[in-house]
């Protein structure tokens, strides 16, 4: 009795086959979304030499002239010049607003201590009801907001009807909706950082502003350019606060490339001539992250050193 058990117990021998076939199982998750990501992909790339769309559901090959036409087209430009309008503002006011609250929320007070769990609200909302909130609220009749301002003069304003305010009132719910995720990662930038440093500055009588600038700021500055590559991407292909609020008007004002590609390809039912914008899109948006991930990358090597 004694001897099975101590057979049951010794370990069994893996033969050299299902040895062999282990690493193959274990990466076949991965080789299987990589399919999944790169199929539809590689043929919505494909169906952009052709001209496929509802009317034409026996497509013809045309080589480059859905690329030639876009880059023809003053539509193009306009929505090009739109997008990064919006990327650059969105990621410029929401980096400097979340490193300024992470740094009060660094100091640690009861308040602040508050604040850092309400902070994340806006991140649990989605984009689309976030938007439809704020469009109820900028309503120039009933909306809250010209409420507020009408004590100083300002109230009736057309924050969605006019071509020059309808793009900042799309920045600004980005702004409200996006902030807290750079706060958050910044805020746990300035936690991970060493103690050593600060000590002795503090030791030495340096003020607040140039142990932020000369210690902090350094250290922290591959956090912040994390944020900046996250934000930067994300608002470049950014679809559902612009659609929900204006839907690319009034006119073209709004009209980004996102929302451009979906109208030619849905509305317009021309699908080859929308997968050559988004195409265009994934071609902008990955060389614009591989020039910032290689400065993170230096500015990696250059904060270890002044750490």
């Amino acid at each position: 009795m004694s001897a099975t058990t101590a057979d049951d117990r010794a370990p069994k021998k893996v033969s050299s086959g299902r040895r062999a076939l282990r690493p193959y199982l274990l990466t076949l998750p991965a080789l299987l979304l990589t399919i999944g990501i790169l199929y539809p992909f590689g043929l919505g790339v494909f169906y952009t030499f052709f001209d496929y769309s509802a009317s034409n559901p026996q497509p013809g090959f045309i080589g480059l002239e859905n690329y030639t036409n876009m880059f023809a087209s003053s539509d193009f430009w306009s929505s090009a010049l739109v997008t990064f309008e919006y990327a650059i503002g969105t990621t410029v006011i929401e980096t400097m607003l979340g490193v300024a609250v992470a740094l009060l929320l660094y100091r640690g007070s009861l308040v602040s201590g508050v604040l850092e769990k309400v902070l994340i609200l806006p991140l649990m909302i989605a984009p689309v009801i976030a938007t439809i909130m704020w469009n109820l609220m900028l309503q120039p009749s009933i909306g809250v907001v010209n409420y507020l301002l009408s004590p100083f003069g300002l109230g009736g304003i057309e924050w969605t009807d006019s071509p020059g305010l309808a793009l900042f009132s799309m920045i600004m719910i980005d702004v409200w909706v996006f902030t807290p995720f750079v706060a958050i990662l910044a805020l746990a930038g300035m936690r991970s950082l060493p103690r050593d440093p600060f000590e002795a500055a503090s030791v030495d009588g340096a003020g607040y502003w140039y142990t932020f600038r000369r210690l902090m700021l350094p250290m922290l500055w591959p956090y912040i350019l994390v944020a900046v590559i996250f934000r930067f991407m994300d608002s470049l292909k950014m679809f559902d606060i612009i659609y929900a609020l204006t839907q690319g008007g009034p006119g073209d004002s709004t009209m980004v490339l996102q929302v451009r590609a979906y109208q030619d390809a849905i509305l317009f039912t021309s699908f080859s001539q929308g997968l050559a914008y988004m195409v265009v899109l994934w071609a902008i948006v990955f060389g614009i992250t591989r020039i910032l991930v290689g400065v993170l990358g230096r500015a990696q090597a250059r904060a270890a050193g002044a750490s």
